[in-house]
């Protein structure tokens, strides 16, 4: 009882899983109870118990499972969130249920099971029963199959899919246990009273007792069909009517319920398809040819066999599907034509959906073969055509059709037309729109009235089929010129019609099902509420009572109306005058024809007031005009007459009921008199009313033809200015322009000016609406009249169509208002594609020999090019065609495949031909041809999916979407497991599906294939999917995608799902109906002026099509309407309604709301360019840290369009963004204009996203729109020029982003565009260094287009002609090389611009560019001469300074750069500077980065003036100041006022350390220097290493090319300055972490430096010279000590190579460079952890590409190559096998022999590591021997090394040292010398040897201790002494060492050691510490003592070393006497 109270105590769910099954009892009870009490179906309670009910129908206890499934039966019926514990409670019910012996629990089980089905889970239920019936215990099995016949039973066969249960039912027949083959017996009885028949197929191949007995027990079935009993929660309605119908004992049964159920199976879908192609005679193709009849039908008679199976397995039929065709065409014997055409229904019956890519090519040959008499062979004909009807679209066989409906057989015309009336009654009003119908109908008017009476007869039934299915309202306007006899017999026609399954006709159902909406017509819903048309109709004024009470009887009184007005009878004249005189006055009558003008003109007046006061209906319109005809009628001569009777016309179309009949007694008339100048106003105002009245299309085209059928060209070009202005006033609905289109034509060819100059801007007004398309009518006229015709079609770009403000008055009344929707769907505006209708079309079938598609199909692949250039031919040749191509799809279908990559990509070409010549008649090859276009997109190849993109893009604007995504094609392709096919198909369904209103329902089929993409091993696959999911949710519905998701595997399912959840969050909202139809309505029912039901029709219209949840219905937001139409416009295909629904919206939305539209004004009216701080740094970090797409792509995919409208959307106003992304170019080019509008006023935002602005102009590269890009380079031009402006210079991340791709459009084929281009780029050069600009030109040569190649390479000519060889990047000779090579190409332009860009090198390095350019072949080298002969520049030398000044200064990009910071106010210096600032380079602003050469040559044409700042804003401060150092003090002052920030102060004092003027850059070096000795402040530099660097180098360079040069600099201020830059340099790389900072380009440029500096013999010539080379010599040691190991031993590699390919300089060079080398080489052991080895190796894998073993070897000496070994050996020493790791960076190892050397060297190394560790083996052990611990040593050691760093005990110290060794010789200092500099280790072995010889008695040497060198290098942070001490010491140790005049390799010759080995020379010029200079004074003196102190040494010493290799001179006379030779040719010259 203890136990039982403790869990007793629990609550309900912890005792649910008690272990003890008496308290799962318990709580089991008290859940049930818990649930039974709940009420609230949503309560969290019901959330305790998800987890747990699973064990309560899986308790191991029988007694606690009984009630534990009473409580999950509750639980799942009442609880909200049951649903989710489907799948594991139904398992565990299947598992552990239905085997227990309890009838109760079993029964309880299906309970369960029964009501997860009632609560929407039936999918997952049926699965785990079925899966449950794999169970090997056959009680599972009997309970699975009973549970299945129950809930089959209460549900009915819509809830549980039967295909699956019937699949696994023959299975269940042969199963030995008898109680399973009897349950499944009552399933099968049970599914048979559900879909009868189509149960019989699955079951054949069952024991045939068995098959008996189901027979007997079918029979037995009552034939009602059976009735759902128990419903889903989503079925109250249903259940509610059911239990009706039982009260009332049901009797009552619903025809409908029963169609639906009958259809709800479809037998063929329980069928297994069986595959026949396999199983076709092997010899079936050569037997089809045979001669003999008899085989053929052989033939015939075996694919007939395998075609009577009812489904068949998809697959390739083409050659079958031909065979049988060429049967039917051809075959003599009609037997065989029979027994073809019902294999041809076989094929079509069993394939259904799958047939159709077949269908478009067998219909044709069977109408054709409608010609035979015999019935037998028609019937077998009928048979197929009818199969191949329901496998594709009437739409898609509509052309065929029509193509035989004039033919001249009359068998085959009613035979056609039989066809059609067979294929309506399949059709819906859906499936057969009006589109469709149309021609149709007019084809069968044509033959209503054919001799033949079969034909007739025909005809009618075809009609009066089509208006049994979609009603008489909507064929009656196609039947509107027949007489009332014929349209009975159509009527007649249309009631003996039944359709199958007994469905009603579409115009009676409305009526009998709500008679109370009659008065409204039956078509209302479609687009607006009944009361706003009625509302609209009466606002109407000219709409009275009569009219008003004409819709409430129906549309039928109406149409008899109009049938009279239509065909009113022609009146005589007599009957007219009767009429005339009931109703005006007699006076007036008699004086019509007077001849005095002023009694005619009075009866005019009198005439006048009866029309006006006259009752309409009682008006004799026909009469009255007849009238006004007689004579003189219109040769009336008096003006004021004509006028009036004119007004009276207008004004009888305006009241009367005014007919076509009338309309025609005037419009001759009316069509004369429109050019007369004072009648021609009332003309046009009469032919306007006629529009009103007849419609204006019908008017246009009676007065365009009337117009040229006269030779008056004033009346000609009135009557077009007429018809321009009636188009904008009543619209281009209904507008027939194929009527009068020749007239145009012939006007435009007129003679006379303004008949031309009318036409012109008639097709204006026309293309408003029409668009692109109009101008194929004109594509034939003379180049002259095209370019004006294209002129005015520019001028209205970016329009939108004009509101229509008159309307035809019985479309304005309430007459077929949804009819005349329909028709400004079908009619408005010829847009693109009734447009394109109205083109003629050539029939090219004939021209698609059997020859060529042979050839096409060739084995020869040339041959097959052959055939595809001719195709290609005859398609372009014909220009626009018909479907019809006969065979060549096929043709086509097969090269898509073709190994040939090239034809692959040539077909897709002729596709896309096909596609713009044919029009929408494409669509019925889209199976045949356009999926294979999809298979394509699965290529490797990056071009031919573009490609294949493009076509399938080509194809879909012509078909639109439905046709692809209709049938199982799509999903097949999905299935191939082809990554490129998946992500390329996802990604073009992910962009089309969000336009689209409605998808088939076939696109279901896709998701199983979905949902495989989203676990795709391949990422961009997975990317695609999970784009596309939204896109597929939006039409298919969560819950559908949600419910596909049970056939996964759990693990998958709940990855799907939550990706599911996701995509439901951003899932985008469906496209609103098209705006047109709508527009156009609402343009209707406006009538007249504003009116208030008008606005309601306007308000209501976005609340119609599209309701945003939460909005109120009545009164969406004023100012989104607009907005919202454009949206919808723009989805659509056809712009002319688009502009008039937009437009007439925003009119009608105006008239009420004015002050909605004012604020959406002022809304624009704000900034367009938002700044956001720092948000471009952001970007740039992001883009850096891989978190965002880099802007790097060969076409724009959506990701990054998508990712730059999020980017953009914080930095645009809204409404900008939305033109800037939307689809509609016009669009963008307006958005454009406004950005040059606001470019100006707001530049400081416009820079703040000024990447995000230059991408989106990337994406406009890409658009084929002239008119956008044009435009774009117009904006782009003058941001450039804003930019420089702004003094801004472009980062590299906007550089990146936009260069690439503006480079790209260099090579278009438009000189305009390209003109724009290259000016662009000339003014990028100003914001962004030409030298970086230089390798983007570089890039751009290597494209395929001859154009870019050039453009680049003109170019390219003009950076090095007006910047100098510097801009070539990265050398040089690199760059020169690969232009070279463009002198041998195949293009004319490209081989001109190369020669002229290496002339232009010449020009400006002269004989130097044959070594830069490499080997060229004869004929280049011939070539290049010739050009360089024929050049007029021979030499940089001959060219003027003032030349170079004007061509350079305009195209300088900085040349005002020095003086930036005095111009700017500093707060916005500083902000400018920061938003240049990039995070990952702290140097920016980057000023360094412009043009070197150039700011020398600027320095140069100063003339040594004061730099230009100082010219400008510091003229007052600087005017009075002389001396250098007040100047500097001045400038300093001026920096602390100027700059508030350190590194603005930096990067200003290191700009000017580049000056020209020596005084300025001494300063700034001064300056540096003292920041760079003081510690607190040295820090403060990082980061502005490289720019420092940089200024230094192109110092270097500016006294090297310009000082040195100039006999006018002083030489001494030339060495103060080399000094100065020596100090600054040797300061900094003192300090290892700023040295460290120095990168490699850097480093290299500055060792080449250095070296070029110590051998230019022009410094040793100047006085003092010779320690400036020993300061440089010590400089460079510091660098290879100090500098980043990896960046030092790449710049010395690179610098290496370089120097031994340019065979220009010296091998000294190279000399010098590879002695550094070895230096760095011997510090290895100590830098190897800090070096990137695989930098380092990709360094020397280039340098082996480019110099072989080979090559090396052939070089005039082998120390390269023993350099490069010992270096590779050195770093396999150290590294040992694992350098091989390191090889990572190189892309393809086989270009060099690095590899194979590492190799060698590593196996090598190997054998050698065994003896060395002996050694050191042998070693440790005498340690270990040795009394003395490791401890101790050290702790004795650290004290020796403290006494030797110290000033006073440092010989103390050493002697201790020296006596240690003696005593324990083996002892290793090495750990203790390791981290010291070289300079101490060499103190320390010289004073332990003069110590050891002091101790032998040998000579002795007075060591002058160099005690601060240790202590500097011991203690890097100790204070620098001054300059003084150093050069005293410096003096000291060159006396001692001899080093009078080593020159300039001292150092490094006697330092370094040779491969030899055998120079050993003292080394302590380079262990020494340099100097620093604290002042250029001090410096100055002490550089002449260290000079005499050193002569006089020399001449001590000159004995002792008489000779010396590296030296100048022997001795200090010869040196002396060279000097003074020197002085008098320096003088000489000067003279």
């Amino acid at each position: 009882m203890a136990d039982d109270s403790e869990w007793m105590k629990l609550p309900i769910d912890q005792k649910c899983e008690h272990k003890v099954w008496k308290a799962r009892l318990n709580g089991y009870e008290e859940a049930l109870k818990l649930f039974q009490r709940i009420e609230d179906t949503k309560s969290p309670e019901w959330g305790k118990y998800l987890g747990l009910i699973k064990k309560f129908v899986t308790d191991s206890n029988a007694v606690a499972q009984l009630k534990g499934l009473e409580a999950a039966l509750a639980f799942v019926e009442n609880a909200h969130v049951a649903s989710r514990t489907t799948g594991e409670v139904v398992s565990g019910v299947v598992t552990k249920v239905f085997n227990q012996p309890k009838a109760r629990a079993k029964e309880l089980g299906m309970d369960i099971c029964l009501m997860y089905i009632e609560i929407e889970k039936a999918e997952v239920v049926q699965d785990e029963l079925i899966k449950g019936l794999d169970n090997k215990n056959p009680k599972i099995v009997v309970a699975c199959l009973e549970t299945l016949r129950k809930a089959l039973s209460e549900f009915g066969s819509k809830i549980v899919t039967l295909k699956p249960v019937v699949k696994i039912l023959p299975k269940q027949f042969e199963s030995r246990e008898k109680a399973v083959r009897d349950e499944a017996k009552l399933l099968a009885v049970e599914i048979y009273r559900w879909i009868r028949d189509a149960l019989r197929p699955p079951l054949q191949n069952i024991n045939s007792v068995q098959l008996k007995e189901l027979e007997e027990e079918w029979v037995k079935l009552p034939s009602a069909p059976p009735k759902q009993s128990r419903f889903l929660r989503s079925q109250q309605d249903l259940k509610a009517k059911f239990e009706q119908q039982q009260v009332q004992g049901g009797e009552h049964s619903d025809g409908d319920d029963e169609e639906e159920t009958a259809a709800a199976v479809d037998p063929y879908e329980l069928l297994e398809p069986v595959e026949i192609l396999s199983k076709l005679p092997k010899d079936f193709y050569e037997k089809i040819e045979a001669k003999k009849w008899q085989e053929r039908k052989e033939a015939l008679e075996a694919v007939e066999t395998l075609t009577k199976n009812p489904k068949l397995e998809n697959g390739d039929y083409g050659d079958l599907v031909r065979a049988l065709k060429k049967v039917v065409g051809k075959d003599a014997n009609v037997m065989l034509v029979s027994l073809a055409a019902k294999c041809l229904a076989g094929l079509a019956s069993g394939l259904r959906k799958k047939f159709g890519t077949y269908a478009g090519q067998v219909v044709p040959t069977i109408l054709e073969k409608f010609k035979e008499k015999k019935l037998q062979v028609v019937q077998a004909l009928q048979e197929a055509i009818d199969a191949v009807f329901l496998t594709t679209t009437l739409q898609n066989l509509s052309e065929d059709i029509l193509a035989v409906m004039d033919n001249k057989n009359p068998s085959i015309k009613q035979q056609a037309s039989l066809f059609l009336a067979r294929s309506f009654r399949h059709c819906t009003q859906a499936t057969l729109p009006k589109s469709v119908l149309k021609p149709f109908c007019a084809a069968l008017i044509k033959q209503v009235n054919d001799s033949a009476p079969e034909v007739r007869d025909a005809a009618f039934e075809a009609l009066g089929t089509a208006m049994k299915v979609v009603g008489e309202k909507a064929v009656n306007p196609f039947l509107a010129d027949l007489d009332k006899l014929k349209l009975d017999k159509i009527k007649e026609s249309a009631d003996k019609v039944e359709l199958p399954g007994g469905k009603k006709s579409a115009g009676g159902a409305p009526a009998e099902k709500k008679p109370a909406a009659k008065a409204a017509p039956p078509e209302a819903p479609k687009a607006s509420a009944p009361p706003k048309k009625s509302a609209a109709a009466a606002s109407k004024p000219s709409s009275g009572a009569p009219k008003k009470g004409k819709p409430a009887s129906g549309g039928k009184a109406k149409k008899t109306s109009d049938g009279k007005e239509v065909a009113e009878p022609e009146l005589t004249m007599e009957v007219c005058e009767e009429l005339a005189a009931g109703v005006l006055p007699q006076y007036c009558l008699q004086v019509l024809d007077s001849a005095n003008w002023k009694e005619r003109l009075a009866s005019m007046e009198e005439f006048q007031k009866a029309v006006e006061t006259m009752d309409k209906v009682a008006m004799p319109c026909q009469a009255l005009v007849r009238m006004l005809a007689k004579k003189p009628g219109w040769k009336e001569t008096n003006f004021q007459v004509m006028q009036m009777k004119l007004h009276i016309v207008a004004l009888v179309a305006q009241r009367g009921q005014f007919s076509k009949t009338s309309a025609s007694v005037v419009l001759e008339g009316l069509v004369d008199k429109v050019g007369d100048v004072k009648c021609g106003g009332n003309a046009k105002e009469g032919l306007t009313a006629i529009g009103e009245a007849c419609s204006l299309p019908w008017t246009a085209e009676q007065v365009v033809s009337l117009a040229f059928a006269q030779k008056n060209p004033k009346n000609q070009a009135e009557a077009l200015n007429w018809l321009a202005n009636a188009m904008k006033e009543f619209g281009f609905a209904g507008i027939n322009v194929k009527a009068f289109i020749n007239n145009v034509k012939t006007a435009l060819g007129a003679t006379n000016p303004g008949v031309r100059t009318a036409a012109i801007a008639l097709l204006g007004v026309m293309h408003l609406y029409m668009g692109a398309p109009l101008r194929m009518f004109f594509e034939d006229e003379k180049p002259a009249l095209l370019s004006q015709i294209d002129a005015e079609f520019e001028k209205m770009q970016g329009q939108t169509p004009p509101a229509p403000t008159r309307f035809t008055r019985k479309s304005a009344s309430a007459e077929d208002e949804g009819d005349e929707g329909e028709e400004h769907e079908e009619d408005g505006g010829g847009g693109g594609q009734d447009v394109m209708d109205l083109l003629p079309r050539s029939d090219i079938g004939d021209k698609i020999s059997s020859d060529l598609v042979s050839k096409i199909g060739d084995k020869n692949w040339k041959i097959r090019k052959e055939g595809l250039d001719e195709a290609a031919a005859i398609i372009s040749e014909a220009k626009f065609i018909k479907a019809n191509i006969g065979e060549l799809p096929l043709a086509l279908k097969g090269r898509l495949t073709d190994s040939n990559k090239i034809l692959v990509q040539q077909t897709l070409s002729i596709l896309q031909q096909l596609a713009a010549a044919m029009g929408p008649g494409l669509k019925q090859h889209v199976k045949s041809l356009g999926i294979p276009i999809i298979t394509v997109l699965g290529d490797s190849k990056a071009n031919v999916r573009a490609a294949a993109l493009t076509t399938l893009q080509a194809w879909v604007d012509q078909t639109g979407m439905k046709d692809w995504l209709e049938g199982e094609d799509l999903s097949e392709e999905l299935k191939r497991e082809n990554p490129f096919l998946r992500q390329e198909v996802l990604g073009w369904l992910a962009e089309k599906l969000p336009t689209m209103r409605t998808v088939p329902g076939d696109l279901m089929l896709c998701i199983p294939q979905l949902y495989a993409c989203l676990e795709d091993r391949n990422g961009d696959v997975r990317k695609k999917a999970q784009d596309a999911l939204p896109t597929f949710m939006m039409h298919l519905g969560y819950e559908k995608m949600n419910k596909a998701t049970g056939k996964l595997k759990p693990a998958s399912k709940d990855q799907v799902v939550a990706m599911l959840e996701k995509a439901r969050a951003v899932m985008p909202a469906k496209p609103a109906a098209p705006a047109k139809a709508g527009g156009g309505k609402a343009s209707a029912d406006l009538g007249g002026p504003a009116s208030v039901p008008a606005e309601e029709v306007a308000d209501g219209k976005p609340e119609v099509k599209k309701i945003r949840g939460g909005a109120a219905a009545k009164k969406p937001p004023p100012e989104e309407s607009p907005p919202l139409k454009e949206k919808e416009v723009n989805g659509s295909k056809k712009p002319p309604s688009k502009g008039k629904a937009a437009a007439s919206t925003q009119q009608a939305a105006s008239t009420k709301k004015p002050a909605a539209k004012g604020q959406k004004e002022d809304d624009r009216s704000g900034p367009i360019f938002i700044f956001v701080p720092n948000a471009k740094e952001q970007r740039i970090k992001e883009e850096k840290q891989l978190k965002i797409l880099k802007w790097n792509f060969i076409t724009p995919r959506d990701e990054y369009v998508e990712q730059l409208k999020t980017q953009m959307s914080t930095c645009l106003a809204k409404w900008l963004q939305e033109e800037l992304f939307h689809l509609d170019f016009q669009r963008h080019v307006k958005a454009i204009g406004v950005m040059i509008e606001r470019l100006e006023s707001e530049s400081e935002a416009v820079i703040g996203c000024l990447d995000l602005i230059l991408k989106w102009f990337t994406l406009r590269f890409f658009d084929t729109n002239t008119t956008v890009l044009m435009k774009a380079l117009e904006f782009l031009k003058l941001l450039f020029i804003m930019l420089n402006n702004e003094n801004y210079h472009l980062t590299e991340y906007e550089a990146n982003s936009f260069i690439p791709y503006l480079i790209l459009k260099v090579g278009e084929s438009k000189d305009g565009v390209r003109k724009d281009v290259r000016a662009i780029l000339t003014m990028l050069c100003k914001v962004y260094p030409a030298s970086k600009v230089f390798p983007f030109l570089m890039e751009g040569t290597k494209s395929k287009n001859s154009k870019q190649r050039s453009e680049c390479l003109e170019e390219l000519g003009c950076l090095i002609e007006g910047y100098g060889m510097n801009v070539c990047q990265p050398t040089p000779a690199k760059s020169l090389k690969e232009i070279a090579v463009h002198i041998g190409d195949r293009d004319t332009s490209v081989r001109n611009a190369a020669l002229n860009t290496v002339v232009a090198v010449y020009n400006v390095c002269g004989d130097q560019v044959y070594k830069l350019i490499g080997n060229l072949s004869e004929k280049d080298m011939s070539m290049l001469e010739e050009r360089i002969k024929r050049s007029a520049k021979k030499a940089p030398a001959k060219q003027s300074a003032p030349e170079k000044t004007q061509r350079d200064h305009p195209a300088n990009p900085n040349a005002t750069f020095s003086r930036k910071p005095a111009q700017e106010d500093p707060n916005k210096l500083n902000q400018s500077r920061q938003q240049h600032n990039e995070p990952s380079h702290p140097s920016i602003p980057k000023e360094f980065q412009l043009d070197l050469d150039m700011i020398e040559e600027d320095m140069i044409r100063e003339e040594y003036k004061l730099p230009d700042l100082i010219q400008h804003n510091l003229d007052e401060l600087l005017e009075p100041i002389i001396i250098p150092k007040l100047m500097t003090r001045n400038i300093s002052l001026h920096f602390d006022d100027l700059h508030n920030s350190t590194a603005s102060t930096i990067n200003y004092v290191i700009s000017q350390v580049a000056s020209g003027d020596i005084n300025t850059s001494i300063q700034a070096l001064a300056q540096i220097d003292e920041v760079l000795r003081q510690e607190d402040k040295a820090d403060a530099m990082s980061g502005h290493i490289d720019q420092l660097l940089i200024a230094t180098i192109m110092q270097l360079r500016l006294i090297n090319s310009t000082h040195l040069a100039d006999d006018r600099v002083d030489k001494k201020d030339v060495i103060k300055l080399y000094s100065c830059i020596m100090g600054s340099l040797l300061s900094l790389f003192s300090m290892e972490s700023l040295a460290r900072e120095a990168s490699m380009g850097i480093l290299k440029d500055l060792m080449h430096g250095l070296i070029m500096l110590m051998l230019d013999s022009r410094v040793e010539d100047i006085e003092e010279g010779t320690q400036v080379i020993r300061s440089v010599n010590l400089l460079v040691i510091r660098v290879l000590e100090k500098s980043d190991p990896t960046n030092l031993i790449s710049a010395l590699l690179v610098l290496l190579q370089d120097s031994l390919v340019s065979t220009a300089g010296s091998h000294r060079i190279s000399d010098l460079v590879m002695k550094c080398l070895w230096r760095v080489i011997r510090f290895l052991p100590e830098t190897i952890h800090n070096i990137n080895l695989d930098r380092i190796l990709l360094d020397v894998h280039n340098f082996m590409k480019v110099f072989p073993k080979e090559k090396l070897k052939q070089h005039k000496s082998d120390l390269p190559h023993r350099t490069l070994k010992t270096l590779l050996h050195s770093l396999c020493k150290l590294t040992g096998a694992k350098i091989l790791d390191h090889l990572s960076m190189i892309e393809n190892r086989n270009e060099s022999e690095l590899e194979a050397h590492l190799r060698r060297v590593v196996k090598h190394t190997g054998n050698l590591s065994g003896v060395k560790s002996d050694r050191g083996n042998e070693k440790s052990g005498l340690r270990t021997e040795d009394r003395m611990s490791k401890a101790k040593v050290s702790d004795i050691l650290t004290e020796i090394f403290k006494k030797i760093g110290s000033k006073e005990n440092t010989k103390e110290g050493l002697t201790e040292l020296y006596e240690y060794k003696l005593k324990y010789s083996d002892a290793d200092l090495e750990p203790f010398l390791k981290n010291t500099t070289q300079v101490f280790q060499s103190y320390v072995e010289r004073g332990l040897r003069m110590i050891e010889s002091e101790r032998e008695g040998k000579v002795r040497i007075q060591t002058v201790i160099p005690q601060n060198s240790c202590d500097s290098v011991l203690s890097s942070n100790e204070e620098l002494r001054p300059a003084a001490y150093y050069y005293e010491r410096l003096k000291i140790l060159k006396q001692r060492h001899g080093l009078e005049n080593t020159g300039r390799q001292a150092g490094l010759n006697s330092s370094e050691e040779e491969p030899q080995q055998q120079q050993q020379q003292p080394t302590i010029s380079l262990m020494s510490k340099p100097a620093v200079v604290s002042s250029t004074d001090m410096l100055h003196s002490k550089l002449s003592q260290l000079k005499e102190s050193r002569e006089q040494y020399q001449q001590e010493r000159s004995a002792l070393s008489p000779t010396r290799a590296h030296t100048r001179s022997a001795s200090p006379a010869g040196n002396l006497d060279d000097l003074k030779k020197r002085l008098e040719r320096i003088k000489s010259k000067l003279q």
